[in-house]
């Protein structure tokens, strides 16, 4: 048994995660590549090895003749007859090869072949690990800045956090722990290159999936997400079961699960909106908080009309049309935002509209709230303070 080499096998195998049968194979490819150095070719060279002890024979076979003209590859028969005298012409002789024998340079090649074996493997193995976490959230420890890029330690290898895939004014310091998100992951001759991000709108999704259950088991579905980071992000929520409310779900009680996620990206605004089939109403979500009064959507040219009443516009559009836009990118329709003045101007709605509001408010509210109506089943003012009491505690 080849205790030393087994033992240098084993150590391989448990710490570069490299199997046996490779680190096996690679020995026996260096020591026909040190016979090729060795004799000048290696076409008649055989390698036995024994896996589980680790023992290995190199066999030469030469062809018997009557007149030698390749020593590499004949034997003349009289030499055939002192190894064993039923030799004939033709016949093969196995002759065994002491590695000892080979020179400097071709067992400096053979270990340089091993070891270059080893490095391929190691890369391999580390691409494989992070080719399985592409389009998923890793999490990294901050090592220091390279110019405005960031290095991140993620385990097996280091990534490289660009700068425009930072979320613009965070800070990151050295030991840090921070999540990001695995854009791509290239196999190149120096190993794996990883591109991370913390600005892509998958990174809230994967978030929302480690935070979430519901999400996480598909029971709740992110139907669409438009992000811009470190400022706000909205999105789109649909559940597959009626009992279950996907944006209860995914706050969270007392806003746990939606305030975990926003403390990891440290403080961005998370606008959590119900997804729908029917992009009216799909529209007026993703315009919230505002309020609206209708939509015009037309599916095809995949744009929307929106009136909002006049003290809503700012609210609608957003600082900069950011609430605008980023309803535009999470529904996929070009929207069109006008108050109750500029669509009455356009004659979108009727010239009488806001009476028409007015008298519509002021006759709901008689009937809604008349005496007779609510005296069937009003309350004492001692009853009402109890229930107000029972709240509060």
């Amino acid at each position: 048994m080849n205790t030393e080499l087994l033992e240098a096998l084993t150590i391989l195998e448990e710490e570069k995660d490299i199997s046996r049968d490779t680190l096996m194979d690679a020995i026996e490819n260096s020591l026909i590549n040190a016979c090729k150095n060795h004799f000048g070719k290696a076409d008649n060279i055989k390698v036995i090895m024994d896996k589980e002890t680790c023992d290995y024979t190199l066999i030469q076979e030469k062809t018997v003749v009557e007149e030698v003209e390749d020593k590499v590859e004949q034997i003349s028969l009289a030499d055939a007859k002192m190894i064993d005298p039923s030799y004939e012409i033709g016949d093969i002789v196995q002759i065994p090869v002491e590695s000892k024998s080979f020179g400097r340079i071709a067992t400096q090649n053979a270990k340089n072949l091993i070891l270059q074996k080893i490095r391929e493997e190691e890369r391999k193995v580390v691409y494989d690990q992070y080719f399985e976490k592409e389009k998923d959230i890793v999490t990294g420890v901050v090592q220091r800045y390279i110019g405005k890029n960031v290095s991140v330690n993620l385990g097996k290898a280091d990534a490289i956090l660009t700068e425009n895939e930072q979320v613009k004014g965070e800070k990151f310091e050295p030991t840090e722990r921070i999540k990001l998100y695995v854009v791509e992951v290239k196999n190149t001759t120096k190993g794996p290159k990883i591109l991370v991000s913390r600005t892509h709108p998958e990174l809230v999704k994967r978030l929302f999936e480690a935070e979430v259950t519901e999400v996480r088991d598909g029971i709740v579905e992110i139907k669409s997400i438009a992000r811009e980071a470190g400022s706000r992000t909205k999105i789109a929520v649909w559940s597959n079961d009626p009992d279950v409310d996907p944006v209860g779900a995914c706050v969270g009680m007392n806003g746990a699960r939606v305030g975990a996620v926003v403390n990891e990206l440290r403080g961005e605004k998370i606008d959590i909106i119900n997804w729908s089939d029917n992009p009216a109403i799909l529209i007026e979500n993703a315009l919230s908080p505002a309020k609206v009064i209708s939509v015009m959507a037309d599916p095809d040219e995949r744009t929307a009309s929106v009136i909002v009443p006049d003290y809503q516009l700012s609210l609608a559009i957003g600082k900069e049309g950011q609430n605008a836009r980023l309803a535009a990118r999470l529904t996929g329709y070009k929207i069109d935002i006008k108050n109750e003045t500029q669509a009455i101007e356009s004659g979108e709605l009727p010239a009488d509209y806001m009476n028409m509001a007015e008298n519509y408010e002021d006759d709901y509210q008689e009937e809604e709230y008349s005496d007779e109506e609510y005296s069937a089943d009003e309350e004492s003012e001692d009853e009402v303070a109890d229930d107000l009491d029972l709240y509060e505690e």
